[in-house]
């Protein structure tokens, strides 16, 4: 059996865990979170060894939940996240993250399809937030992405309720 593994992504504050949420509701679907932010919130701050570790939670718990063989399950972000902003942010990425998406990208028994959230809503101020300047540009760098690994993507756009229909609609066809 095949799972479908539903993963929003795109820059800080772009509506990530909103989409993420309304999609585990409409769907009564597991939800595999960010694990970063619980792991931000205990440490409070992080070098780049640390997105070695969050990476590796983010990771288990994926294949904790996949472990159960669902039909469908979101997760509000993935391992592409913590590469970009290793890259962005450091200027290179620990192999394992490369490795492990790699791998994860390639499964045969799931088929995986991302939700690039659009970054032209609003900012909300965060303590675990930094980049409220250049959504934007990290926007194409999530593009160029998954255009370079040839992943099966969706653009959306809008309120939340629009996103939410967007990938609705997507998905029935």
């Amino acid at each position: 059996m095949s799972t479908e593994i539903l993963v929003t992504t795109g820059p800080e504050s772009s509506g990530k865990t909103t989409l993420a949420s309304q999609l585990a509701d409409y769907w009564k679907t597991p939800l595999v979170s960010e694990a970063s932010r619980d792991y931000l919130k205990e440490e409070g701050s992080y070098q780049q060894h640390d997105l070695l570790e969050i990476a590796k939670q983010q990771h288990k718990q994926e294949q904790t939940v996949l472990s159960h063989f669902p039909e469908r399950i979101i997760c509000d972000t993935d391992l592409l996240v913590i590469m970009i902003w290793s890259e962005v942010k450091y200027g290179h990425c620990d192999p394992w993250i490369y490795s492990t998406f790699e791998n994860s990208i390639n499964q045969r028994t799931s088929s995986r399809h991302y939700y690039l959230c659009d970054s032209n809503i609003p900012w909300q101020a965060d303590p675990l937030r930094q980049n409220p300047l250049n959504r934007d540009k990290l926007f194409s760098i999530y593009l160029q992405k998954l255009n370079e690994y040839e992943l099966e993507y969706r653009i959306v756009k809008g309120e939340p309720r629009e996103r939410l229909q967007q990938v609705l609609d997507s998905s029935d066809s």
